[in-house]
């Protein structure tokens, strides 16, 4: 496709969610349900404005073509990355963007869709694999169950169970997804028979987790979930890889008392991590977050995905 050389329209700005994994991380890739959301954390792009391609994912997508200029500064805490999966939704709003310099319709599905698989495409190309969770979740929004099916993705768009308060905390450092992936990688590798065992439970709370997020009660849903989250933490132990953060951990039994969980979202190792519960978090959790060196990050849910800035949906900016 060669760059345009007259504007369909003039310049708007187009924005796509980050997004936090609240179960399958890992697992998603051998076929495990996930559950991703999409939070008012915004990558933007201008329809008009173009410069050369510089990240991988860019290059992957975008060639030798001027790109779209990509801002995704609200996605960092004191310049550092919250972990929201800057580089999938900058790379969203990006090809959303031209989409909508041509004259596309953000909100017809059959564009969503191209945009959807030309960015996972692009993304998997830069990073060498990864589910598209993070892809899906920038580019259609809300809440949603996502899987492999026969390598490729299954999506459906669910409910936030009502009653089910979520807060986000940040841990300060900005985590190396890539180092992590490497040691969990390197672990399946050197101890098979621990690994097969340690996935396998990590796939059956993830897929637990993921229909009770449908059509259980929210204690069966943070019944599930807990058992995910140890599952993360065992898989990080087990493969000596900082999933589970020590401020992580001693958040999450402060949680736990409360009746709420506290966990990484998606890869872990640091970023943000979720607190979920019947109720929302207490002023002594906050207080404890605080003491272990974490910030109270508020953010909500994104139900609205790639669009323009002005579209009609309601979704908070």
């Amino acid at each position: 496709m060669s760059s345009p050389s007259e504007p369909a329209l003039p310049q708007r700005e187009v924005l796509a969610p980050g997004k936090l994994v609240l179960c399958g991380a890992y697992a998603v890739l051998d076929g495990a349900a996930a559950i991703v959301v999409a939070v008012d954390r915004h990558a933007r792009a201008g329809t008009k404005e173009r410069a050369p391609t510089r990240s991988p994912e860019f290059i992957a997508a975008f060639g030798e073509e001027l790109a779209p200029v990509c801002d995704t500064s609200s996605m960092r805490e004191n310049g550092k990355k919250l972990g929201l999966g800057s580089s999938a939704a900058a790379l969203v709003a990006a090809l959303g963007a031209d989409e909508a310099w041509r004259g596309g319709d953000l909100e017809s599905g059959d564009v969503r869709s191209r945009i959807f698989s030309r960015a996972r495409e692009a993304h998997r190309a830069a990073q060498g694999g990864g589910s598209g969770v993070d892809i899906a979740a920038s580019t259609y929004g809300g809440v949603l169950r996502y899987k492999l099916v026969g390598g490729k993705p299954w999506i459906a768009s669910v409910d936030w169970p009502a009653q089910l308060a979520m807060e986000v905390f940040f841990s300060g450092e900005s985590a190396k997804t890539s180092a992590l992936l490497a040691s969990v990688a390197a672990f399946r590798n050197e101890n098979a028979g621990v690994a097969e065992s340690v996935f396998a439970e990590l796939s059956d709370a993830a897929n637990e987790a993921a229909e009770l997020f449908s059509t259980g009660s929210v204690r069966e849903i943070l019944s599930a979930l807990g058992r995910f989250s140890d599952a993360l933490r065992a898989l990080g132990e087990e493969a000596d890889a900082p999933i589970f953060p020590l401020s992580f951990l001693r958040l999450d039994v402060a949680a736990r008392e409360e009746g709420g969980l506290f966990f990484p979202s998606g890869a872990g190792g640091g970023d943000v991590g979720v607190f979920l519960g019947e109720r929302p978090a207490s002023e002594k959790l906050i207080a404890r977050a605080k003491e272990l060196g974490l910030l109270h990050v508020p953010m909500k849910i994104d139900p609205a995905g790639v669009r323009l800035k002005d579209s009609p949906d309601g979704a908070t900016r």
